[in-house]
């Protein structure tokens, strides 16, 4: 194992299959740039050459069309949308072609595309480029959605979304790119569908996936202090959803708290209180809860997103709520001497 950062994970996942397979390519804007998205995709063009990892001229649905192209024709392409917001312009490329062609074709034949997407808010992204929209994707039939919030599992779940044989859907929060933790070297999966249960307690089950993940376990360990326990499980994929491992624990519980980084109406926070009332009514102590993005886009100016997002102190609050406890909370967020649309100092994993 090797302590290193969630951005660097998943450039280590990227060198990993391209060693692995020469089937498969690295490919969109930025993925050649000195930066190399965000360090993920940084001089991999040198190592393996321009025609296996290469940029793109900007045009979302031509570039998503050769990839569902290409992996039809063989390849395994990963290709990088710098937002997800651009990759909006190629949702006819992937909701008709890439994610129906194995039901369209008697499931001989699945396209074997990963597509990264980031996500993420703060320094003044606006409304156009910080959309957190993962719940349209898990509503689509044939696709894969991927939510890491750990280094390890962000190699982990990329490595094994590549070499699937249907299409992926990989969200990366910018803000989880330099948090860190200990990562296996080498060919190293983790499954899809697959939960982690990231904290262990007997008061109230919490959900949460990427950045909500870790803003929780901020909540969750300052409550725990305050004999207040939770189970924390993150989704790491939000299609398909481990509903065993959440129907465990609220059985345990009695008490569930849903979180979601996109918005509230129609979304997975939304979709986790529906199936554990339908499914584990019997057992619930207290009214499911969820926390989630209000019903209106994201600003650009800070002060208008002082109160926009979801943070720790709020998920702690609900927490003591639901558990029907008396908890103080209001620390976490006194406690807090940056600005509010960039990770604090306690926000560098390993989680």
């Amino acid at each position: 194992m090797t302590a290193t950062t969630f951005a660097a994970a998943i450039r280590d996942a990227l060198a990993v299959a391209l060693e692995l397979d020469p089937a498969v390519i690295v490919y969109g804007l930025g993925t050649t740039d000195p930066k190399g998205v965000f360090g993920t995709t940084l001089d991999l063009h040198r190592k393996f050459g321009e025609q296996r990892v290469f940029d793109m001229p900007t045009s979302e649905n031509a570039m998503t069309g050769i990839g569902i192209g290409a992996a039809l024709g063989g390849l395994r392409p990963v290709l990088t949308h710098q937002r997800l917001d651009f990759a909006l312009l190629s949702l006819d490329q992937i909701v008709n072609n890439a994610a129906k062609w194995r039901f369209m074709f008697g499931g001989k034949r699945g396209v074997p595309i990963t597509i990264r997407m980031i996500i993420g808010r703060g320094w003044g992204q606006g409304p156009t480029h910080s959309q957190s929209l993962q719940a349209w994707f898990a509503h689509i039939p044939g696709l894969k959605v991927v939510m890491p919030t750990s280094a390890e599992d962000a190699k982990g779940l990329l490595l094994a979304s590549i070499f699937d044989d249907d299409p992926v859907i990989f969200l990366e929060h910018r803000w989880l790119h330099n948090v860190t933790g200990d990562v296996p070297p080498g060919d190293y999966r983790t499954p899809l569908g697959k939960a982690r249960l990231v904290r262990s307690g007997a008061d109230v089950t919490v959900v949460g996936m990427s950045l909500m993940t870790a803003e929780a376990l901020h909540a969750v360990d300052h409550l725990a202090s305050q004999q207040i326990t939770c189970d924390l499980i993150d989704l790491r994929t939000v299609r398909p959803i481990d509903w065993p491992m959440i129907e465990a624990s609220v059985r345990r519980t009695g008490r569930l708290l849903a979180l979601d980084t996109g918005y509230e109406t129609g979304g997975l926070s939304a979709e986790v209180v529906a199936h554990v009332t339908t499914a584990c009514w019997k057992h619930l102590r207290a009214p499911p809860r969820r926390l989630a993005m209000p019903d209106v886009p994201e600003a650009t100016s800070p002060a208008l997103t002082e109160h926009y997002h979801v943070r720790a102190e709020h998920i702690a609050q609900v927490i003591a709520e639901v558990a029907g406890r008396p908890a103080e909370w209001a620390s976490l967020a006194k406690a807090r001497t940056h600005p509010h649309d960039v990770p604090g100092d306690w926000f560098k994993g390993p989680f």
